[in-house]
């Protein structure tokens, strides 16, 4: 077989060995610093091959977040409104950063995933069980956003250079030695 043989560009190849080589380029650099070549150099195949089985990047992007909103599992809805939160956000924070730059890109194109489904209704019935009424809505928001914003901002800092990642541990007892904060700025951390 040579190598413009075009059998050799499609055998093996599938949209879900695409996208399965596209989440482990993710897990190991970040969403958004691979390339289309990178995925094809990978997979041993040409870039067509991978607009044939999946589409673009953007389309490959949506593929990626769908399988790790796939992976999350909505906690025990008889739970207080604050544990069920702490419990989705204790493990849904962890699991987004296993996929750097997946954070970054459910903020930029909001819940628009079936795969966010489950979790966006389960929460909003947790709300509204929690007397939170017309404010259930904002309440999931503000939470959830919050929590994808965290994992992002530390995704963004793994592509910098000698800026690795930092817990808030480690941000806070720094945040605790400014001389020049307040002791209610202090608080505020």
């Amino acid at each position: 077989m040579t190598t413009t043989d075009p059998a050799r560009f499609h055998v093996g190849t599938s949209p879900e060995v695409v996208i399965g080589a596209a989440v482990e380029l993710t897990r190991e650099s970040h969403l958004m610093s691979w390339s289309l070549r990178d995925l094809a150099a990978r997979l041993c195949v040409a870039a067509s091959v991978i607009y044939h089985h999946v589409g673009g990047k953007d389309l490959l992007y949506r593929r990626v977040v769908e399988r790790m909103l796939g992976r999350i599992e909505p906690p025990d809805a008889g739970l207080p409104w604050q544990e069920w939160f702490r419990a989705l956000l204790g493990s849904a924070g962890p699991l987004a950063a296993e996929y750097p730059g997946s954070a970054k890109w459910m903020l930029m194109h909001g819940p628009t995933l079936p795969a966010a489904m489950p979790v966006l209704e389960a929460g909003m019935t947790v709300l509204h069980r929690a007397g939170f009424a017309g404010r259930a809505d904002f309440a999931c928001a503000a939470l959830l956003n919050n929590a994808m914003m965290t994992v992002s901002i530390g995704d963004d800092r793994l592509q910098h250079e000698g800026d690795g990642h930092r817990d808030h541990a480690t941000m806070m007892a720094e945040f605790a030695q400014i001389p020049t904060a307040s002791a209610e700025v202090r608080a505020f951390g």
